[in-house]
């Protein structure tokens, strides 16, 4: 199969093109790089030429409301109109478990929009909702605090390892489009404040985390379970402290 992953040489994209291609498939790596603007539409005609499946795995260069909105809604507009032009018969995309019940984080609203955008196209399609990843709970520490404190949510989140999403990512392109919603997540479900203790600990970083049900997650303030999966998920097998002992070294 002819696939085309857009968005092909980020955190994801780069590890599915290579997954995807040591399943036997001819995939085009989309981007930037290789002369692919999904903003302006220019490259697009070229590289979806004898494509089967689409994967969008774009991601905004700004998480300002109004800025990541405009981009993925331009984007997936001339994505979906170019695949119907080239009669791709399987769209893609990855998305946030959660979005919709967080309307107070400008990037979940603009994800919405872009899974409302896939549904009315016309476009055979499946929306593989993701949990946080692994590699971006360092972020979640704020690394660049000075403060001997951070102050964390204690909801729970189901943090899963980019290389188990990606498995099940692959195995959603391969599969017949389902028109409909796929979860993925980790085997483990824990606290924001959790999460980010064991990484902090990893790194031999001495801060204390502080939970406060208040503390913001990206500008929103979360229900207990608003970041974990459903029953129906496909988890993961990467523990959290399985990935920290072979991703992150001790100082």
């Amino acid at each position: 199969m002819k696939i085309a992953v857009m968005g092909g040489t980020g955190l994801i994209g780069a590890k599915l093109v290579k997954v995807l291609r040591q399943r036997g498939h001819d995939v085009v790596a989309a981007s930037l790089k290789s002369g692919v603007d999904v903003i302006t539409g220019e490259g697009l005609e070229a590289a979806l030429q004898g494509v089967e499946a689409v994967v969008d795995v774009l991601n905004a260069s700004s998480f300002e409301p109004a800025a990541v909105l405009k981009f993925f809604e331009t984007s997936t507009r001339h994505l979906l109109a170019a695949e119907r032009v080239a009669r791709v018969k399987h769209h893609v995309v990855l998305s946030i478990v959660g979005i919709e019940g967080l309307p107070d984080n400008g990037y979940f609203r603009a994800k919405v929009a872009q899974e409302a955008l896939v549904r009315a196209s016309g476009v055979p399609f499946t929306i593989v909702r993701a949990t946080q990843f692994f590699e971006f709970i360092g972020g979640l520490a704020q690394p660049q605090a000075k403060d001997a404190s951070l102050r964390l949510t204690p909801a729970l989140m189901q943090p899963v390892a980019a290389d188990d999403l990606v498995d099940r990512l692959a195995d959603a392109v391969l599969a017949t489009a389902r028109n409909a919603v796929v979860e993925v997540a980790g085997p483990e479900r824990m606290s924001v404040a959790d999460a980010v203790s064991h990484w902090l600990v990893a790194q031999g970083d001495s801060r204390e985390v502080v939970r406060d049900a208040q503390a913001p997650y990206f500008g929103a303030v979360l229900a207990l379970e608003s970041l974990v999966a459903g029953r129906d998920a496909h988890l993961g097998k990467t523990t959290l402290a399985d990935w920290l002992r072979s991703n992150v070294a001790q100082r």
